[in-house]
């Protein structure tokens, strides 16, 4: 969890209560906003959203042993004996650092070390459980669920470039860009991690995506790291997890002509990694 954030967004149902503050040994210490989450101290809090999600991710970062490669946010048991999550709250601990959107290699160089990590684990079933948006637009990409027939008309040429692959899954951090704190000194943290159950390499891709059409990434980024498995059949399946998450949150008043236009160039370049590889 970032040290300060310069995010924007909405604080939600308002700030953790007193007692959750108490719960969590921070009592006094009040919340301050971050744009995701409350810091309040050397913690940070936020509602846990599905909770054997969250659950999980607790017990896994909790026993992830330390590398040279990446930091984590360990979470922080509630002192009362309520376990990882109290009361729909969940609790970090303060890690220092600041997402930096012009540092995507060194974001995919991390991540690549954190996935090697966490390589081990099996898949939980909870995955077959977990209904949102995200998780809609995840099981499209796979062909676990049908394309929708809106999305703005921009699925077309990506379902046409699809084809079957042939990758081993595992666990992955579904969400890198801004996710990935940079601190002097220090290896890189990755926070907030929504998982997923899929090829590594699909979860770079997803990074390279976020970063071709909202940070301003060259199209060299996705040459750089084009030597991963299925790297063309990777950036199709990125492109149509976002668009169709992006389709069912909001519908069609969520395409805007900038949101449109934001991923035509990165659908051109992942259907022509794609072509190249046929």
């Amino acid at each position: 969890m970032t040290a300060t954030s310069t995010a924007t967004g909405s604080a939600g149902d308002g700030p953790p209560p007193a007692d959750i503050l108490a719960a969590y040994g921070v009592a006094g210490a009040g919340p301050v906003w971050m744009g995701g989450a409350w810091r309040a101290g050397t913690v940070v809090l936020k509602r846990a959203g599905f909770l054997p999600e969250a659950l999980w991710r607790a017990d896994v970062l909790a026993t992830l042993p330390g590398s040279p490669a990446f930091r984590v946010a360990r979470p922080v048991p509630a002192a009362d004996g309520g376990g990882w999550v109290t009361r729909g709250w969940e609790a970090y601990r303060l890690v220092p650092g600041e997402p930096d959107v012009r540092r995507q290699d060194d974001v995919l160089r991390a991540a690549a070390a954190f996935h090697e990590a966490i390589a081990h684990l099996p898949r939980p079933s909870f995955l077959d459980e977990r209904d949102d948006p995200w998780s809609r637009g995840d099981r499209v990409a796979w062909e676990e669920l049908p394309a929708p027939s809106g999305a703005a008309g921009l699925l077309e040429p990506l379902i046409r470039a699809r084809r079957p692959v042939d990758l081993p899954s595992q666990a992955v951090h579904g969400d890198l860009p801004g996710n990935v704190l940079f601190a002097e000194g220090l290896p890189p943290a990755i926070i907030d991690w929504p998982l997923y159950w899929r090829p590594p390499s699909w979860a770079a891709a997803v990074a390279v995506a976020d970063a071709l059409c909202w940070y301003g990434a060259p199209p060299a980024l996705a040459a750089r790291w084009a030597h991963l498995p299925e790297w063309g059949q990777m950036l199709v399946r990125a492109l149509i997890y976002r668009i169709v998450t992006h389709d069912t949150a909001h519908g069609p008043t969520g395409w805007t002509p900038g949101r449109r236009a934001a991923y035509r160039p990165a659908i051109e370049i992942a259907t022509a990694y794609a072509e190249q590889a046929l």
